[in-house]
């Protein structure tokens, strides 16, 4: 299976702790290489990461860890960086024609959610994303996540300032091709360039599904805070599994 890593930002919320969030490092390993070792032990074989600000950074790293893991790491530099995330997800279509995995750089979890997607009944042309319905995650920056509503396993609205939701975006995926074909549709009639508006086009289509993942170990590491949180838990999870 392949995977998609959005790694083209800057984090300006964790600048204190780095100059490259991809390569911030966490328990001796940068973020990223968290995020691709963790889809390798979830069965993915390549990986194509979205580069931008100090790109040469993030790729010089990943040249060296492509040998450390035996798998080919493509990156794929995006010189818009600054804007919205659906851009760096587009910049993968050109690279990616079959379903594979998205992920972003800085969202830590457990590798039996890829499993638990990739064993979740599938439709042609849907994508699927890994949600949490608990109400009282610790782990979960309630200022920063996106929200989720759902119908059954159907997704009806996505975003992060919603008051009508039941779920939170985890900030894992397994898409289908058409995840382009939707970021391009939305970009188009309403000028939205983000991830979750190719998504709301695909709810609209019936074809983005929320997969519960409640209990499983997952973070978005997007701030001081959440990172000292990420380093007490992934603690814990290195030493308990």
């Amino acid at each position: 299976m392949k995977c998609l890593i959005i790694a083209a930002g800057n984090g300006s919320r964790l600048k204190s702790l780095g100059n490259s969030k991809p390569l911030t490092p966490l328990l001796g390993r940068p973020l990223i290489e968290h995020v691709i070792r963790t889809a390798k032990e979830g069965g993915v074989d390549e990986f194509f990461v979205v580069i931008g600000y100090r790109g040469d950074e993030v790729k010089s790293f990943l040249e060296k860890l492509s040998k450390e893991v035996n798998l080919p790491i493509t990156t794929i530099q995006n010189d818009d960086w600054q804007k919205e995330n659906g851009l760096s997800v587009l910049l993968g279509k050109d690279y990616i024609q079959e379903r594979f995995l998205l992920t972003m750089s800085d969202h830590l979890y457990n590798p039996e959610i890829i499993k638990t997607l990739s064993r979740y009944p599938y439709q042609e042309g849907e994508v699927l994303l890994a949600v949490d319905k608990s109400e009282n995650n610790p782990l979960i920056d309630m200022d920063d996540v996106t929200r989720v509503q759902l119908e059954g396993d159907k997704i009806r609205n996505i975003g992060k300032h919603m008051e009508d939701y039941n779920a939170f975006d985890t900030g894992v995926f397994l898409c289908s091709p058409q995840l382009f074909d939707a970021l391009e549709q939305a970009s188009r009639e309403s000028g939205d360039n983000s991830l979750s508006g190719g998504m709301r086009i695909l709810s609209d289509q019936n074809k983005a599904i929320g997969v519960d993942v409640t209990g499983n170990y997952w973070i978005d590491v997007d701030s001081p805070t959440m990172f000292k949180l990420a380093e007490e838990n992934l603690a814990d999870e290195l030493c308990c599994n």
